[in-house]
């Protein structure tokens, strides 16, 4: 049985004037244990949406999401064990890096010494230690979005939704940093699916890629299989460079 799977799912939203603007329609897909799939597609087509839909920011006007055999369309945010890194680190600054990570902890009334304890993990894994006293303006664009980064992973989640966490940054950041998120993903083997509307990005890091376009899945399928058999125009249209 698959870890994650969303049957069906449709969201619509009021626009102008009161019509229903479709964000998405009829979306089925599923994530396997340890898997890291990436959804990729231009402004608009229905990525973040469908990650807000998995966090439970978005309720599904149809359809189902089942997370490990549990169904999670009536499940508050907080109770579904999932993170989501979105693209700017939202990082309070009167707060120390060490702080802005285990906020959420303390929010769950977590006792200190365990707080220090899944901090200093966190911070270990992503290069931190000698940032912890800092405050978020004297961090780099990359420095802030690791903390962002601990910030998720303490609260040891059973999913990890990224939304195009490193949109902002400078190419060589960004990559660097793409190489950090695979190495976190084989290390802590957390399903991940994580957003981009580059897919030399998506080709890069996912086992799996999910191509959208206005609000439907255009195709899914490895980074082989895609540039080998583009499923339609569109998605040889999006991806055409991958072939050349």
């Amino acid at each position: 049985m698959s870890y994650l799977r969303l049957e069906n799912v449709s969201k619509c939203f009021s626009g102008q004037r009161e019509e229903k603007v479709t964000a998405l329609r009829n979306v089925s897909f599923s994530l396997e244990i340890n898997e890291l799939l990436v959804l990729v597609g231009p402004s608009g087509c229905g990525k973040t949406t469908t990650l807000r839909l998995v966090a439970g920011l978005e309720t599904p006007d149809a359809g189902k999401i089942l997370l490990d055999g549990k169904v999670l369309n009536s499940i508050s945010p907080e109770s579904r064990d999932v993170s989501m890194v979105f693209q700017t680190p939202a990082l309070f600054p009167h707060l120390t890096v060490s702080e802005n990570i285990g906020l959420g902890l303390k929010l769950r009334k977590t006792s200190s010494a365990e707080i220090q304890q899944h901090v200093l993990q966190a911070a270990e894994i992503l290069g931190l230690q000698d940032k912890l006293n800092r405050r978020p303006q004297e961090l780099s664009g990359g420095e802030a979005q690791r903390v962002a980064l601990g910030r998720a992973l303490v609260r040891q989640p059973k999913l990890f939704l990224l939304d195009e966490p490193l949109s902002n940054l400078d190419p060589i950041t960004r990559k660097q940093l793409r190489r950090e998120i695979l190495c976190l993903h084989q290390k802590l083997g957390i399903p991940m699916i994580y957003v981009t509307h580059d897919h030399h990005e998506a080709f890069a890091l996912g086992h799996r890629v999910a191509v959208m376009n206005h609000g439907e899945l255009q195709q899914i399928g490895t980074p082989e299989e895609i540039k080998r058999s583009p499923a339609n125009q569109f998605v040889a249209d999006f991806v055409g460079d991958e072939f050349t």
